[in-house]
């Protein structure tokens, strides 16, 4: 049994149920769960001086593309919009392989952690023949790096031939995804308090997925007890596509593949009308907001105030890294307070409410109850800031809302998962950086030179 002590903490934000904010006061961690918050001084195998810091509970980053940071910032596809973007990018996707994936996945998170993420979901679809074990291979990322680590089974079924994006090399029976998902789930999925791996059934997307395959996934998802993800309302092109090809609206034609409830949030969300949102939040099905990526491939701003006012749950995203080009939720945070004000004016969500949207609202994407605040029983997830950088000179008025209206440039100086230091002084202390950054660019020479 390990115990750590956050002592004297200049600042440290909740997001707890009555927002507490606490000043001049210890954080008491024993093994992976947080014990104590306030002014009692407790000893601890650990300490960490938090008197120059504010502390913050770990971001959760609800939808990801990992294995995209692999193919970003290619200048072929800057200029593009979403589908013209995908099919050109599938002809790169068509070459991974799990070496690709463990790389790629372990590039990514540990950017995720050094920017105060501390819980990341991958949507994965991409499932080349003979490209080995590839959810396997993320998971062991994950593990090497110390993320909280939620992986999908995605898939596709409708290829160029069937009137869909990608080439029929990335398609897959529905036989063969229902087997592999009940596979992924038993071997990988772990439902407990504080589990740091789970698995959700996420097919790519109304555009390259039949209604038989969306239907068996939601039935069985919901026999393993697991959540369903995809891409939803996204772009006018998917809207027109969905209204060609099944007279419907993408909202009205998930509901009728049984795609609404509690258990099913959508990546992006952006092109819903007034009914829908209400129908998003009478069934309880939620949106990750991904505003960069929406901002480069010019799809759209999302309704996150209306959301957030009709009570849809929502939560923040970073979405792939080819269309965003990085791994940083922080950036994410002050991106979408900047978007909202931008467009929404006084109606836009404030600092931390946006802050809540990361922690809180993402957490409840995930259906968990573990992690999204800082509070006695939950985990110890949290990141930490020295308050007395230069780039944060005069802005502590208010440090609720501050990773929105200020923003963080350069990494955060501590982040722990389930009790456990992983980021140190602003650096990974898991893995070697320099090493892992070499492997990464060598494969990315090997990778893309097939392409």
């Amino acid at each position: 049994m390990s115990t750590l002590l956050i002592k004297n903490a200049r600042y440290i934000v909740s997001c707890d149920d009555s927002d507490a904010l606490y000043e001049r006061c210890n954080l008491f961690i024993r093994d992976n769960a947080i014990e104590f918050i306030g002014p009692e001084l407790r000893q601890a195998d650990q300490v960490i001086d938090a008197a120059s810091m504010a502390v913050y509970p770990g971001l959760i980053n609800t939808h990801h593309h990992l294995y995209q940071l692999f193919s970003r910032n290619l200048p072929e596809v800057q200029n593009m919009e979403l589908f013209p973007w995908l099919v050109t990018l599938y002809d790169v996707w068509k070459g991974l392989d799990e070496e690709v994936v463990a790389r790629s996945s372990l590039a990514g998170m540990g950017e995720l952690l050094k920017n105060g993420c501390t819980t990341c979901f991958d949507h994965h679809y991409v499932f080349p023949a003979k490209a080995g074990d590839l959810i396997a291979a993320q998971f062991r990322a994950a593990q090497a790096v110390g993320m909280r680590f939620h992986a999908s089974r995605g898939s596709m079924d409708l290829s160029q031939k069937d009137g869909g994006l990608p080439p029929d090399s990335v398609v897959q029976t529905i036989d063969a995804i229902m087997a592999d998902s009940e596979r992924l789930v038993r071997v990988w999925h772990d439902p407990e308090r504080f589990s740091m791996r789970q698995v959700a059934l996420a097919p790519c997307s109304p555009f390259s997925v039949s209604g038989d395959l969306m239907r068996e996934s939601a039935v069985l998802a919901r026999s393993l007890g697991v959540r369903l993800h995809t891409h939803v309302a996204e772009t006018r092109d998917e809207e027109q596509f969905t209204v060609e090809k099944f007279g419907m609206r993408p909202l009205a034609y998930m509901q009728s593949l049984g795609w609404t409830g509690p258990d099913v949030w959508y990546a992006h969300g952006i092109h819903f009308n007034d009914g829908e949102l209400r129908v998003l939040a009478e069934t309880g099905t939620g949106v990750a907001h991904c505003p960069i990526s929406n901002m480069k491939l010019s799809s759209g701003v999302c309704r996150v105030p209306d959301m957030l006012r009709l009570g849809v749950p929502v939560g923040l995203a970073v979405d792939g890294s080819a269309s965003n080009d990085g791994s940083n939720l922080l950036e994410e945070l002050r991106v979408a307070y900047l978007l909202h004000r931008l467009v929404h004016g006084r109606q836009a969500p404030t600092g931390y409410e946006l802050l809540k949207v990361a922690t809180r609202g993402s957490a409840r994407l995930l259906g968990r109850t573990d992690i999204g605040c800082l509070a006695p029983g939950m985990a110890a997830d949290l990141f930490l800031v020295r308050l007395d950088r230069l780039e944060l000179a005069g802005a502590q008025l208010d440090p609720m809302s501050m990773l929105g209206t200020v923003g963080l440039k350069g990494p955060v100086d501590y982040t722990l998962v389930n009790g456990r230091a992983v980021v140190q002084n602003g650096e990974l202390v898991t893995v070697d950086e320099r090493e892992a950054a070499a492997q990464a660019n060598e494969t990315v020479r090997r990778y893309l030179n097939r392409f």
